[in-house]
């Protein structure tokens, strides 16, 4: 929720900065910078430490930046900024570690419905966040109470994961031998050369390109479409809608997502890759409907962009679970920060930014009336349609290595592989901290 709540009032925090198109844009995207940066050095701390610890204590920096950002007063803008990335540090803390915690409690198609629920969180949180977020700021009729909801929200969360919580151990619902770690250079040696991954991860990255761009974008240039419509609307009634349709697509796409990869798994061992190639290919046309019949009807863009959206969420517990099969139990963590590194660099970090720019390179000299801001950001956003697909293609390349990088990594987590890929991990599982293990052990690996 916290990451849009501001997209649902940007209008009006544009107006009380007093900043253009690309400033806007940057706000986004210093939330995504911080994020990033942070993702490996808590995938690092989750690999080895108490990760409950770690979560909790991310949250509540989370929450008090978030407080912290709606006292900023108009002529301290690049102090807004600056809250805005540090909220980062809480999601770098959460994104990264949960999924691993998951991941230790469940295994198989279990593990892939229990992700569904948890990566619920992305799409649903997001479309409460625009609601919330417009629905306060209206109440209120400041827009800075808007960031006064949630911090509450994430105090609670630390309170049920301090006192409800169990740590589970590092692959036991995989039952895995695996009790040390390699180093980081080792682990990162690995992983690049797992092909599922890297080809997962470059799909993953486009589709944050993709997502961040529209969740950041479409709800104002919704905005300026109806206005060109004549119209009229508020932006908090153009974020409500856009709100509950990305809650409804998000719920129906993951779990659409997740149901229809289990049930393709029976027939075919590449169905998650598949599935998400198939989601990414198919929402693209829905995507240029939007951008070409927002000028002219309201219902049918609507209409599209909740379809896109529901195409575009099928592969939000995919990838997770994806990630979680190919990878050893005891570097999922440093994985996830890996993937978070990769895909919001390139990603969401990069893509509001580079809309908002090439929207005002567009309207360069020319006064910003309704037709102008409509026709600049329309122009920007034909850049995700283009994504969308590479988005695609990176998955359909990933379904010719999955059955390889899955059964290797089975093996290795069971500590039966013999494979160059797995001479590290076997040598961490033989070696360990202690430097010995006994001859039932050895005769066992080999």
């Amino acid at each position: 929720m916290d990451r849009f709540t501001i997209a649902g009032v940007l209008d009006d925090v544009k107006l009380f900065y007093g900043i253009n198109d690309t400033w806007a844009g940057l706000l986004q995207t210093a939330f995504v910078c911080s994020y990033m940066v942070l993702a490996p050095i808590f995938g690092y701390m989750g690999d080895r430490f108490n990760r409950k610890l770690i979560v909790c204590a991310g949250i509540t920096f989370w929450s008090l930046t978030t407080l912290a950002g709606s006292v900023i007063p108009k002529d301290h803008f690049w102090a807004f900024i600056l809250l805005r990335g540090l909220v980062g540090v809480g999601e770098a803390s959460y994104s990264t570690i949960a999924p691993t915690i998951i991941a230790d409690l469940f295994t198989g198609a279990l593990r892939t419905k229990m992700l569904m629920v948890f990566y619920f969180a992305i799409p649903v949180g997001s479309g409460m966040g625009y609601i919330i977020g417009s629905s306060v700021a209206k109440a209120a009729n400041q827009w800075q109470w808007a960031l006064r909801v949630t911090p509450g929200l994430g105090i609670l969360s630390v309170v049920l994961t301090l006192f409800v919580l169990r740590e589970p151990k590092r692959g036991a619902a995989e039952g895995s031998r695996i009790t040390h770690n390699t180093n980081w250079s080792t682990d990162l040696k690995e992983l690049l050369k797992n092909k599922s991954f890297m080809w997962s991860t470059v799909g993953f990255t486009f589709v944050t390109f993709v997502s961040g761009a529209l969740a950041w974008w479409a709800p104002l240039f919704m905005n300026y479409a109806l206005r060109v419509q004549l119209r009229h609307p508020t932006m908090d009634t153009v974020a409500l809608i856009f709100g509950a349709l990305t809650c409804a697509a998000g719920f129906i796409g993951v779990a659409l997502g997740s149901f229809v990869a289990n049930w393709y798994k029976k027939y075919n061992p590449r169905a998650d890759p598949l599935v998400c190639a198939f989601g990414l290919l198919t929402c693209t046309p829905f995507l240029y409907l939007v951008i070409v019949l927002s000028r002219h009807y309201e219902i049918p863009t609507w209409v599209c962009i909740f379809l896109g959206e529901v195409l575009l969420c099928l592969n939000w517990a995919i990838v997770a679970d994806i990630l979680l099969y190919v990878v050893i139990p005891t570097r999922r963590s440093t994985a996830e920060a890996f993937q978070i590194l990769l895909s919001h660099a390139l990603g969401d970090a990069a893509s509001p930014y580079i809309i908002g720019t090439v929207s005002d390179a567009f309207k360069g000299n020319r006064p910003e009336t309704s037709i102008v801001q409509y026709e600049s950001l329309q122009m920007a956003l034909y850049i995700t349609t283009f994504v969308a697909v590479l988005a695609g293609a990176a998955f359909l390349v990933t379904a010719f290595y999955i059955e390889k990088d899955r059964k290797e990594a089975e093996k290795v987590t069971k500590g039966s592989s013999e494979s160059p890929q797995s001479t590290s991990t076997k040598n961490l599982l033989v070696n360990g901290e202690n430097g010995s293990i006994n001859e039932q052990q050895i005769s066992d690996l080999t």
